[in-house]
Parts: structure tokens; C-alpha cells; sequence
């Protein structure tokens, strides 16, 4: 069912899971509450006062009401531990005294880690130059006056990159192979005629950590006004731009809980707002805030606060910042917008004004829904009526981006407000789509006859493995065309060859697998009914398709005429019409 992540034989996995409980792996990270034949806790994925995040031992499968993240003991580990596919069945395995099978992994995890290691040793490099190179003075003095404490700069690990076209290259490089990996972690560069020398020459060093703290890139910034003034790694197999954040991993160290957290601009505005003990910054590197880094940070903290130049391009980067994050608005977490005076960045604030100044500013953040409404305002002429009207027709489209619920019909709500329309009018306009779809939805689930067959069929399977054994014959399904048929398929073959899968275990061989997704989303949606008739009605569902796919065939025959059929052909429709 689909390609296993890592190359890791689904029959290692099934033996894995078979010896995990998924209880003991989440109830060590967060401890967890009997409530019925499930557990629960507060979920870890999004803050929240009222437990609704469960781990269902029979299903060997977690999910939380509140955000919908959900998964197995290897997903829980991937999303909670921050871990890749790989690390995290060796992780299990360890755990439960098992030896992952070495052959399988696909050749890239080594030369992965390799390229962890080379980035720790050149992070090591660097900071050791800004102790012991004799060019060390200019770089001191700089640090000293942009304000950087011994202990700040320790902590950040900030280095020297020396001046010179090969001293990483001359230290590290010592074969092809090691100048192979120096060129994939992105510490070379090279000229039009191929020869290849340092990226980073001249610069002070800022180390890049993903959310666990391994140095993935590098920032330099140069001492003089010489361009560009910070240089970045290119994206590597380790490093992507708009996923990782700068200074995540040492708020998260600072901080056991982050009630909340900033963000800024540049790395500099990060460490110095440590410096003033400030320690829940962190910065994206050179590029707009993406959906994917709003979502990690929205699970590190219930409140994110960006903070911009009250300049042109400062209000501009807000509004990308807001319009990403539409799609995640609602729930438990809250976002705002705070604008520095022009020409101010949060390093010269904090240091003209202190921290108590500055975290005063950050309280007096405005808020995402006051930030949406003035922006779209300004574009129009609110005093008259034509005005009104195009702040609806300009609304329209972000809107339908936000999620249905009580967020979203606030917001309608102070729109109607300053267009001076009712709520009902706004409706009509806006379309309800969204919200229709999921009530729908909702009720469709509960009643087996509203939800089409093979999809009931797919989820009763999934999260009542067992229920396979009671099936009839289903040789015929495959011959009908019926969207989700070929997964149904897959997964009776699946369950018939391996009669002890549970949940998981159907979830982990479908990772990686286009319909991933959906199997999951079917994996934890409320069935009503009974085991017994969970039975029944999964077996009418197969006995009704392969009726469906006999008459289909049979008719398919007939149409051919008697004196067109193969030999085979006759036996069949004979067999079929006995």
C-alpha cells in the first residue's frame, strides 16, 4: 500500500508496532488520563485548557479533537520529537530491543548525517577562529559595539569566518568526497571557470539550528557596508529557507513554555533581544513568513506576535505574514501585528529603551482582526456608499480563506459593521460554501446510508481490522469503476494476507501513498455503531459491489453477442447466468 519512507520492509514495521504501545511512547513525552477505553491530555500540537487530544490503545492511533493532528507511535515521535521517518523507527526499535534492518535504508540517510556532522565541525571551526584568529580584533570590536555579551555570543555559538578564498576547503576539503560534501551542505561557491572556494569569507558567522538544535545553514554578515550585507546558505538536503526559523531551538530551550513569541526580522534583532533577556524571538531567514513556518510556531506557542518597520515595505511584509496566515486562523491561538517607529528596528528599541519598553510595545500589539480591517479600509473611501461596497467586494476573496467557525463569523460581523450592511446581506455575497460542506459532512458520517458505500466500507476495514474475516468473496471488486475501489481492494488483499494489521499498522503501509492523507482522515471519524453491526453492514458493502461487478460483466457479455465470445467467455457467461 504505497512506498515505504526510508525503504524500510512493511513487514519490520508491522513487527515494530506489534511490540510498541503508542501509550507508553505519548504518556513519557505527555502524561496521559484513562477516560473510557481511550487516554487523554491536553494536546501538545496547540494550546488548550480542556482535554481533547486521545490515544486509542485498540488502534494503536492518537487524535486530537481540537487542531485534528492525529497518527501513529512513529507520526507522534515525528511531530512531537521533531524526528525524520528514519530516526524515528529507530527510535521505537531501541526502545523495544529490535535491530532495524540495515540494508533498507535508502542510501541518502548516511550521507544526511554525514552532512549533520560536517555542519557541527565547520559551526565549531568558525567559533573557534573568533577566538584564536589573528584576525580576531575587527570582529571583537564589532560584536563589542553592536552590544553582544561573551555569554550571548556563546551562546548563539557566533564565529568568525576569516578572510581568504579556502580555509574551509583547505581544512575540511581534504578529498573529492569531502569537497563532494562541503559543496551539498552549501560552504562553496564557484566561478564561471568551475573552481570552486569558500562562501563565506570575511563575515561574522551566525549558525543556523533546525527545531532540534543540529546546525542545517549558516547566515555571515560582513563588517563594513560592503554588499551583499547577509549572505545565507542556498538550500541544501538539510537546509529550506521557508521552513526553518532562526533562534526557534534556543526559545524553546529558554523558555519551558512559550506563552508566547515574536517575530522579527534578522538575526541580529534575535540576539539582541536575548541580550536584554528577551528570549522568545526568533526570525525567518530572508524570506516572507510561510503557511509552513506558521504552523510550527503555532504549535510552539498560542500567541505570535510580528513585528514590523512601520515603513512602507514593513506594513507590506506584514500583510503577506497575515494573508498566510488565513487558512489558520481560528482556534485556540491568536496572532498580532506590532509596527516600530520608521527607521527603528527591535535591536536599536531595546537598547535605546530598555526591555520593559519594549515588551510594553509588544503588549500593546494590534490585533490580527484590527490589522485585516484597517489594511483593507485604507484602500477604499469609507464615508461613502460606493466605498462600502468595494470594501465587501475587496474582503470577499480572504475571507472565503479563513476557516468556518466563530473567528470567521466575528469578522463577518465588524465587516458588515463598517460597510454599514447587514450580516445577511454579506452572506448572500460572501457564499457559505465552506461552512455547508462541513455540516454535510458531519452528518453524512454518522448515517451509514448518506456516506458512499466504499467509503464506509475503507473506514469500517481501517479502524476494525479483524472485520475482514468475516467478508465473502471479493475477486470480482477490482473489474467496477468506483472511486476509492482500488484502495478498498488493497486493503481486504492486504488484510487477507496479514490477518493481524491493526490501524496502525494500515497506516504506516500507506505512508508516503497519494491517499495517505485520506485513510487518515477516514482512520478517525466517528462510527456509531455497534461491532456487530459494523460486521454487518461492512459485509453487505462487499456483497452488494461484487453483485454490482458480476451483473456489470454479465451485461458487458451479452452486449458482445453470442458469436463474438472467446471459448473462455462462453464458460463464463454460462457460469454466471447458472
Amino acid at each position: 500500500m504505497g512506498t515505504m519512507a526510508g525503504q524500510i520492509p512493511p513487514q519490520f514495521i508491522d513487527d515494530l508496532l506489534t511490540r510498541v504501545d503508542i501509550v507508553d511512547v505519548v504518556d513519557v513525552r505527555v502524561p496521559l488520563k484513562k477516560a473510557g477505553k481511550n487516554l487523554q491530555a491536553c494536546c501538545p500540537f496547540h494550546n488548550e485548557k480542556t482535554p481533547s487530544f486521545t490515544v486509542s490503545p485498540d488502534k494503536q492511533f492518537y487524535h486530537c479533537f481540537g487542531c485534528g493532528a492525529h497518527g501513529t507511535a512513529i507520526g507522534f515521535l515525528m511531530e512531537y520529537d521533531q524526528m525524520s521517518f528514519p530516526e524515528s523507527i529507530q527510535e521505537l526499535a531501541d526502545l523495544v530491543g529490535m535491530t532495524v534492518p540495515t540494508t533498507s535504508f535508502a542510501p541518502a540517510q548516511p550521507s544526511k548525517q554525514n552532512l549533520y556532522d560536517l555542519m557541527d565541525k565547520v559551526s565549531q571551526y568558525y567559533s573557534h577562529q573568533l577566538q584564536n584568529h589573528p584576525q580576531k580584533t575587527a570582529f571583537e570590536n564589532y560584536l563589542q559595539q553592536r552590544g553582544l555579551s561573551p555569554q550571548i555570543i556563546e551562546h548563539f555559538n557566533i564565529g568568525m569566518a576569516p578572510d581568504g578564498w579556502d580555509n574551509i576547503l583547505k581544512t575540511f576539503g581534504g578529498n573529492d568526497e569531502a569537497r563532494k560534501q562541503l559543496d551539498e551542505a552549501g560552504l562553496l561557491s564557484s566561478n564561471d571557470k568551475g573552481r570552486q572556494y569558500d562562501r563565506f569569507r570575511n563575515r561574522v558567522m551566525f549558525p543556523i539550528r533546525d527545531r532540534r538544535g543540529r546546525v542545517v545553514g549558516f547566515g555571515g554578515r560582513v563588517l563594513d557596508d560592503s554588499t551583499p550585507k547577509y549572505l545565507n546558505s542556498p538550500e541544501t538536503p538539510l537546509f529550506h529557507k521557508g521552513s526553518e526559523l532562526y533562534g526557534l531551538f534556543q526559545a524553546r530551550k529558554a523558555n519551558r513554555k512559550l506563552e508566547r513569541v515574536i517575530i522579527v526580522e534578522g538575526y541580529m534583532d534575535v540576539i539582541a533581544l536575548a541580550e536584554y533577556g528577551i528570549t522568545n524571538s526568533v526570525a525567518t531567514l530572508g524570506t516572507a513568513t510561510t503557511p509552513d513556518h506558521l504552523r510550527q510556531l503555532l504549535r510552539s506557542s498560542p500567541e505570535l506576535v510580528f513585528c514590523f518597520d512601520g515603513d512602507r515595505a514593513g506594513r507590506e511584509a506584514a500583510w503577506r505574514a497575515a494573508e498566510n496566515a488565513m487558512p489558520l486562523l481560528g482556534g485556540n491561538h491568536q496572532l498580532k501585528f506590532m509596527f516600530l517607529p520608521d527607521g527603528e528596528d527591535p535591536d536599536s528599541v531595546v537598547r535605546q529603551q530598555g526591555a520593559d519598553q519594549f515588551n510594553a510595545l509588544v503588549d500593546q500589539a494590534q490585533n490580527y482582526s484590527d490589522f485585516f480591517l484597517a489594511t483593507l479600509e485604507a484602500q477604499v473611501d469609507i464615508s461613502s456608499m460606493d466605498g462600502r461596497a468595494r470594501l465587501i467586494e475587496i474582503a470577499k476573496p480572504y475571507l472565503r480563506q479563513i476557516p468556518t467557525g466563530i473567528y470567521r463569523d466575528m469578522l463577518e460581523k465588524r465587516l458588515a459593521e463598517k460597510a454599514e450592511a447587514s450580516s445577511t446581506m454579506l452572506h448572500k455575497h460572501l457564499g457559505k460554501a465552506a461552512e455547508n460542506i462541513t455540516k454535510r459532512h458531519k452528518k453524512s458520517i454518522k448515517s451509514a446510508s448518506g456516506i458512499s458505500p466504499v467509503r464506509m466500507a475503507i473506514t469500517i476495514l481501517l479502524q476494525y481490522p479483524a472485520l475482514h474475516a468475516e467478508v465473502g468473496a471479493f475477486d470480482k471488486l477490482a473489474s467496477l469503476e468506483r472511486p476509492g475501489l482500488t484502495i478498498l481492494v488493497q486493503i481486504l488483499e492486504t488484510l487477507t494476507e496479514n490477518p493481524h494489521l491493526t490501524t496502525a499498522m494500515l497506516l504506516e503501509r500507506a505512508r508516503g501513498a497519494k491517499h495517505e492523507g485520506h485513510l487518515q482522515q477516514l482512520a478517525q471519524q466517528s462510527l456509531t455503531l455497534s461491532a456487530d453491526e459494523l460486521q454487518h453492514e461492512l459485509s453487505g458493502i462487499v456483497q452488494q459491489l461484487q453483485q454490482q461487478a458480476v451483473e456489470q460483466r454479465h451485461t458487458y457479455l451479452v452486449a458482445k453477442g453470442l458469436s463474438n465470445l472467446t471459448a473462455e467467455e462462453r464458460i463464463e457467461i454460462n457460469n454466471l447466468n447458472s
